[in-house]
């Protein structure tokens, strides 16, 4: 035993990565076991460039979305540090120098997508404004010497085009001594060793300055402590005169909570301004509009999956880019579910692959729901001849797919218009929003609902100039088409306005006439008066005569009804619809939404769940002894009340594990009864971790049931 310790040691051995080789081909990571489809690198690659196409179309948007916001901070940062620049010799006589500029950035509440925010203002201020910008957080800031650390390594970091040699050569301040003093005279330093021709990476010459101001973005501000944050601005305001800085503040509610982290002392050493993003509704509503209600991009999805995005959207985090990712997970389960989405591609695309269908992929047209009502409206010799023969199969496949195309084409045009007639209605009988509507016309028809008919009445009370305002409004959507069946319908729409301008002379000589007749009434005493407007009173209600307006009105709303029950009609009844429309709502929300609570008792009732080990399946209500440790604690303790005595515990537990090992006549030794002492209390601890129980001063060998039901 004295020489055992002289075998026993640890040894590393590094990988040796050259000698590894992983070659998988791409389409075994994207087989499906329940389909039998040779297409599988197909599908995978239309997935991945559907998915290049729809990505960068959103990031295009959000760049376009942030611009206003952007520009609007890139002046105001100029502004400030020119007038920094021009009062630099009377730096200590204005105490309106010891303002520093702050931007508050008020981004909402979702915080999730401030990161992308931030990351993408960091790079534009960076080509326009100054190199010198420092990202913090609050937990990287408990108190000022982190504070300064942080701001002092990340301006350390920064360098300028050319120069960065010459400003890493600078004398940097000790790592011991960060503190104000020490930064602005390294910044003094930089900035005179660099001098004038110091230029900046795409930057205008108009922002070309020898002193640079130094950004600071304080990601998350209501997280900072606000000892931290007064000390600081205190301080820099000190050194305002030789060290240029401006802050933005990332606000998540409300710029009222400057107000209440600083005292008026402090927050009057700022130069606050206002500056607001784009709200999270108008930002989703923005991307549903060029994702997918377009026929740009084949891909669609149902109204279920569409609610379960949105739903998550609209009650859980507000998040933009938590959207996109649902809608890429939608996107990746319809090619990896469906073995038809190969055809889920431009219609040029979608012709030549239909052509090289194989008999499996014929197979799988002809068992589509979609395509069997078609069958079966067809004519008898039609019928055998696309259940029978694979080239009449793909002739008529190909035109099913072209008419899916005018379909998506004119469906969009038309639900346009209509949101344009119904999102001026008062309480909105079929939404505020596009996207509501949008559902609504998905599951069923939305001519046979009772907020349609609703939304029919209002519309005919509406004034000339309100119908004028929308009637140019569908004229300028149906207008951008390219569709040539909805060509007449631009026409109509357009001669529909001609009809209501010309209504001005009609309306002025009907206005001479009741004025005339007015004029008529006004000599005759009062009781021939009253007489008078209750004969004219009854025989309008008899008559009920329209006027030119009225009948014009009701033409338009006809028209309109019209349009929307030939083209507005469900994506359901269309055939092939399943090739381009995802309807798996019950993946989406297993994925996204989850549901802890159950995967947890899921995990430790029935453990064959996730381990897939066949000795551990077992008949209801029995324990097997092999399961993991916790998992027999916790079914042990479901047994209990709610105080769970340790000791019966900890001989149950025993019992169970112990069951296979120790026969009738044998018993269990000392070192043996101490191990699965150790096992059972590492499984206690495991389960109070997990929040399933809790120390109790009721009674000391006791712990307290937190959840499920305890009596």
């Amino acid at each position: 035993m004295a020489t055992s310790s002289v075998s026993k040691g640890c040894f590393v051995f590094k990988p040796d990565f050259k000698k590894r080789k992983i070659s998988v081909p791409i389409e075994d990571y994207f087989k499906n076991e329940k389909l039998e489809s040779e297409d599988s690198k197909l599908r995978f690659e239309t997935y991945h460039l559907l998915w290049q196409r729809m990505k960068s179309e959103t990031e295009q948007l959000q760049e376009e979305l942030n611009k206003n916001l952007f520009d609007s901070l890139i002046d105001f940062l100029q502004k400030s540090h020119s007038d920094f620049q021009k009062n630099s010799g009377n730096w200590g006589c204005q105490m309106k120098l010891r303002e520093i500029p702050t931007a508050a950035l008020i981004l909402g509440v979702n915080v999730t997508d401030h990161d992308l925010i931030f990351r993408s203002l960091t790079e534009t201020l960076q080509n326009n404004v100054t190199p010198y910008i420092v990202s913090l957080q609050a937990k990287d800031c408990p108190d000022v010497k982190h504070f300064l650390q942080k701001l002092t390594s990340q301006l350390m970091d920064c360098c300028v085009d050319g120069k960065s040699k010459e400003v890493k050569s600078v004398k940097t301040p000790k790592k011991t001594n960060y503190s104000m003093d020490s930064l602005s005279s390294w910044y003094m330093t930089v900035a005179q060793a660099t001098g004038p021709k110091m230029t900046i990476k795409k930057r205008t010459t108009s922002s070309q300055w020898q002193f640079p101001p130094v950004v600071i973005i304080l990601k998350n501000m209501e997280s900072f402590s606000t000892k931290v944050l007064q000390d600081f601005i205190i301080i820099s305001s000190q050194h305002r005169h030789e060290f240029p800085l401006i802050l933005i503040f990332g606000i998540a509610t409300s710029p009222v909570i400057i107000h209440r982290l600083l005292p008026h002392a402090v927050s009057s050493l700022l130069c606050i301004e206002l500056f607001q993003s784009l709200s999270c509704k108008e930002h989703l509503a923005v991307i549903l509009d060029q994702l997918l209600l377009t026929a740009q991009f084949p891909f669609k999805i149902s109204k279920k999956a569409l609610q379960v995005l949105t739903n998550i959207f609209l009650y859980h985090d507000f998040s933009i880019q938590n959207f996109i990712k649902g809608l890429k997970l939608s996107l990746l389960e319809h090619f990896y579910l469906q073995p038809l989405s190969v055809l889920c591609c431009d219609l040029p695309e979608a012709k030549k692959r239909i052509k090289f269908l194989s008999v499996n992929q014929c197979e799988n047209i002809r068992r589509l729901p979609s395509f069997r009502r078609y069958v079966e409206k067809q004519a008898s010799g039609k019928q055998v001849a696309l259940l029978t023969n694979d080239t009449v199969l793909k002739e008529e496949t190909q035109l099913l797919l072209e008419d899916l195309h005018v379909y998506h084409m004119n469906y969009f045009l038309v639900l346009r218009c209509l949101h344009n007639f119904t999102s001026c209605l008062p309480k909105y009988p079929l939404g505020r929003q596009i996207r509501e509507l949008y559902c609504t016309c998905l599951e069923n028809n939305v001519w046979d609902s009772e907020e349609y008919a609703s939304a029919l009445q209002l519309l005919r009370m509406l004034a000339k100039d309100e119908l004028m305002s929308i009637l140019q409004k569908c004229f300028e959507v149906l207008h951008s088409s390219t569709t040539k069946q909805l060509g007449s319908t631009t026409q109509k729409v357009k001669d529909f306005l001609t009809q209501f301008q010309n209504l001005d002379a009609d309306s002025k000589e009907e206005e001479d006439a009741c004025g005339s007749q007015s004029k008529g009434l006004q000599k005759t005493d009062l009781y021939h008066l009253q007489k008078s407007l209750l004969e004219m009173k009854e025989l309008r209600r008899t008559t009920k005569k329209q006027t030119k307006f009225e009948m014009l009105r009701e033409n338009v709303v006809n028209f309109m009804d019209n349009l929307v029950r030939s083209y507005l009609l469900p994506p359901e009844s269309q055939p092939l619809h399943e090739v381009v429309y995802f309807s798996a709502a019950h993946t989406l929300r297993e994925h996204l939404n989850a549901a802890p609570r159950i995967a947890l008792h899921t995990a430790l009732n029935n453990p064959y769940y996730y381990l897939k080990n066949e000795a551990l399946k077992s008949e209801e209500g029995c324990i097997p002894n092999i399961a993991p440790d916790i998992c027999i604690a916790y079914k042990l303790h479901l047994e209990c009340s709610r105080l769970i005595n340790l000791v019966d515990w900890s001989e149950a537990f025993a019992t169970v594990v112990t069951a296979a090992e120790k026969d009738a006549n044998s018993t269990i030794s000392e070192e043996m009864n101490e191990i699965i002492h150790a096992r059972f209390i590492r499984a206690v601890s495991e389960l109070e971790l997990l929040g399933f129980i809790k120390p109790t001063k009721q009674k000391t060998d006791h712990v307290a049931r937190l959840t499920w039901g305890g009596c």
